[in-house]
């Protein structure tokens, strides 16, 4: 055992995941998020933004904004930077921004690819409209 390192030792196999995904990602993809999260945050100052769902396949996890409730999630793929919307089905889009999982019942998605822009007016709407759904779906009803 190595008592510098506490009593373990060091890997010395490969990379760990999360500093090979960091290097990998550190390229249009991470300033295309950071993009978003920026209009994501404008649209809606008192969201949240946490980590959730880190697993072996993503280590990192992926950022999820809330107020009321999940407003979006953020993934970077390989070709793509996602954001998902679960009510999304349930939001206007008269922009057309949701561009993916359009044939599903519940959730709608963004995908932006290298070189691509998005409509930053048409996503704040988007999100401001989700807020306006979670919060009526969290009033307590009067009787």
């Amino acid at each position: 055992m190595d008592s510098k390192s506490g009593g373990r030792r060091p890997s010395r196999s490969r990379p760990r995941p999360t500093a090979k995904r960091a290097a990998s990602t550190a390229d249009w993809r991470e300033k295309t998020l950071s993009r978003l999260r920026g209009t994501i945050v404008r649209a809606d100052p008192a969201a949240i933004e946490e980590v959730k769902w880190r697993r072996p396949s993503n280590p990192d996890g992926a950022p999820v904004w809330s107020h009321d409730g999940i407003l979006c999630v953020g993934n970077v793929l390989k070709n793509a930077v996602r954001l998902t919307f679960p009510k999304g089905a349930q939001i206007p889009d008269p922009k057309q921004l949701f561009n993916t999982r359009l044939d599903s019942r519940t959730v709608r998605a963004i995908d932006v690819h290298e070189g691509e822009t998005v409509d930053e007016r048409a996503l704040e709407a988007i999100v401001r409209e989700t807020v306006r759904l979670n919060v009526s779906k969290t009033k307590p009803s009067s009787r």
